[in-house]
């Protein structure tokens, strides 16, 4: 099981079809889409629900916490789900959880409760990981081995447009009313504050009314379609030789753990700066911008790792990964820094070209980090893909230095994180490493 995946370990089987499936592909990159769309409108939730409720930045975290946590918690149950129902009805489950999920906003905002927001936000993460689980391997066998890469490339150019496109939907959708200073609601009665609370919160209702109505037609049409029925579970499950590497295990490869750790600090840093972005973009020294016209920029730092996706494909035809993800860690930790001690037009600009820089590490990460684990290149990744939940608990540091130092100097979390990514990328050039191709950021 994992949730990205190399040429090492895709699973192909002699079932593979010789030309690519574009009906099941075309299925499979709405899949990607909305799995991207989902995980992008935490970040226009985050400065919303702490406005609605008046949470710390430590306590509206635990949005993306409730959120990443579930990789974690759902990933090894995902796995098992495959391997028992087969790949395209655990996507089909994976959609209907996902529509819980969005359907749980409806209570969550007439009551409002913030517990309940969170609740809802937890089962979308279980189906969004459910998918992540089994879209990613079912892609990459569509069709031949050799157009595997290109095929999860593809669809991984969905998600991202996905995230891209997000903000501009949820600014539009969901920042609707202008929110009233803390102190204004203070001064409201108790029956008055929670009318308030309840006509803010409404505003995510038709939102994700309508997402969860996708799902569930989504869902719907695919569990009517036939699709090609692919029978690679086993590459999932431990091999005859795995079994009989058991002196071997996954603690005795260091350049996996380094790169597992590589993975947490990179997740944890990009969602930190996205989850920030509004609330940094408010401040009066940086954008003094209203939430709505704030979460419009939202969309150009997920709209740079897009493109870099694109510029990156390139890039890494002619440099090494190690070297190429030194160099962008190294720049984006450059331009974070340039930000905290910046304000204005330059502090806006250089951490959303951040953006950029983000878009090639996961995939460089992963695949220096499982290079040459030959039999153990399963257990690894599932490794890797536990390490996601840096997401969840990095942007909860952040919060707690945001509540006691500022948001821009809280964004020394990152710095920090891309100074590991750029000594792991380091390091790695200095070794010959076989690197594989590789796949799917988690967002």
């Amino acid at each position: 099981m994992a949730l990205a995946t190399s040429t090492a370990n895709t699973g192909f089987t002699s079932n593979s079809s010789a030309t690519t499936d574009v009906r099941a592909m075309s299925i499979a990159t709405t899949l990607f889409f909305m799995w991207g769309f989902l995980t992008c409108l935490n970040d226009i939730l985050i400065p919303h629900l702490k406005s609605i409720f008046e949470l710390s930045y430590f306590q509206v975290m635990m949005v993306q916490f409730a959120f990443f946590s579930s990789y974690f918690v759902f990933a090894l149950p995902a796995g098992k789900l495959v391997e028992w129902r087969g790949y395209k009805q655990a996507m089909t489950i994976g959609l209907l959880v996902m529509a819980t999920g969005a359907f749980l906003f409806l209570p969550a905002s007439r009551l409002p409760s913030f517990p309940l927001f969170l609740t809802a936000l937890v089962a979308l993460a279980a189906g969004i990981t459910c998918l992540q689980v089994s879209a990613n391997p079912y892609v990459a066998n569509l069709g031949p081995e050799q157009t595997a890469s290109s095929r999860l490339n593809l669809a991984q150019a969905f998600n991202s447009l996905g995230t891209t496109l997000a903000p501009f939907f949820g600014s539009a959708l969901i920042l609707t009313g202008a929110s009233l200073p803390p102190d204004k609601v203070h001064s409201l009665s108790a029956a008055l504050q929670q009318q308030y609370r309840m006509q803010q919160a409404s505003s995510v209702r038709l939102p994700y009314l309508g997402l969860g109505l996708a799902l569930v037609a989504l869902a719907a049409a695919l569990s009517l379609l036939k699709l090609p029925t692919l029978d690679f579970t086993q590459a999932m499950r431990p091999s005859e030789n795995e079994r009989s590497q058991a002196t071997d295990s996954i603690w005795n490869h260091p350049r996996l753990l380094f790169g597992a750790l590589g993975i947490f600090v990179y997740v944890g840093g990009e969602v930190s700066i996205g989850s920030f972005l509004i609330n940094y973009f408010e401040l009066p020294n940086i954008g003094h911008l209203t939430e709505k016209v704030a979460a419009f920029y939202v969309s150009f730092y997920w709209g740079g790792a897009m493109i870099g996706r694109f510029v990156g494909s390139y890039v890494l035809k002619y440099v090494s990964t190690a070297v190429a993800l030194a160099i962008a860690a190294g720049i984006a930790c450059c331009l974070v820094l340039l930000s905290i001690l910046s304000f204005g037009h330059v502090a806006m600009v250089s951490i959303i070209a951040v953006g950029f820089f983000n878009s090639i590490m996961f995939p460089s990460i992963f695949t220096l980090g499982i290079a040459n684990l030959r039999e153990l290149t399963s257990k690894g990744s599932s490794l890797m893909v536990a390490a996601i939940v840096g997401g969840a608990i990095l942007p909860l540091l952040q919060g707690r230095l945001a509540d006691s130092v500022g948001v821009q100097h809280a964004l020394i979390v990152p710095v920090l994180c891309y100074v590991y990514i750029l000594l792991f990328g380091f390091f790695m050039s200095r070794q010959r490493t076989a690197v594989p191709d590789a796949l799917a950021d988690p967002v």
